[in-house]
């Protein structure tokens, strides 16, 4: 198989795209964001509640309030948002070796991370639709602690055929 044009120094010698797919760019709502969600609310509603009272004592103290409603919503709304933001910004592909995930997001510029893929690699896939293939973790560190985050391809189209490519890549088979 060639290599397509733009993969030649990114690709190693001999090495074959099985396969190379995009994401589903859908807001999706999780469980893990109904906390999150209540918060921003309480908190938008709290900074509207606060716009009403300072409007009714007269003068432009209210607008102060704006900020925080605003922050409120973001809160309430911004993390599906954005994740479905982030997938409209990346690209994947499966080589006979490795999984290779672009990313091209605003003022963070173009980025590229492969992560081989080895007997050892412990795969993980959701059986959903679309669905998400996990290959790695990476370890973050916050402000207070540090954590694991999943990395795969998440929200593709194919899940189950990408999962046996990544089954026959481990088994030696590709």
């Amino acid at each position: 198989m060639t290599t397509p044009t733009g993969w030649e120094s990114i690709l190693d010698a001999g090495e074959n795209i099985l396969w190379q797919g995009r994401p589903d760019g859908a807001v999706r709502w999780k469980a893990s964001n109904l906390m999150t969600l209540i918060f921003g609310i309480f908190f938008a509603g709290f900074a509207l509640f606060w716009m009403v009272m300072a409007a009714q004592a007269g003068g432009g103290m209210w607008m102060f309030g704006l900020l925080h409603f605003g922050v409120g919503i973001g809160i309430g709304i911004g993390p599906p948002l954005y994740a479905a933001y982030k997938r409209r910004h990346s690209w994947y592909t499966l080589t006979d070796s490795r999984a290779i995930v672009a990313t091209d997001m605003p003022l963070r510029g173009r980025k590229l991370k492969s992560y081989p893929i080895t007997a050892a690699t412990n795969l993980g896939f959701d059986g959903e639709t679309p669905a998400t293939v996990t290959f790695a973790q990476e370890y973050r560190r916050g402000k207070n602690r540090s954590y694991t985050v999943d990395i795969g391809f998440e929200w593709i189209e194919g899940g189950p055929e990408v999962y046996g490519l990544m089954r026959d890549i481990q088994k030696g088979a590709v």
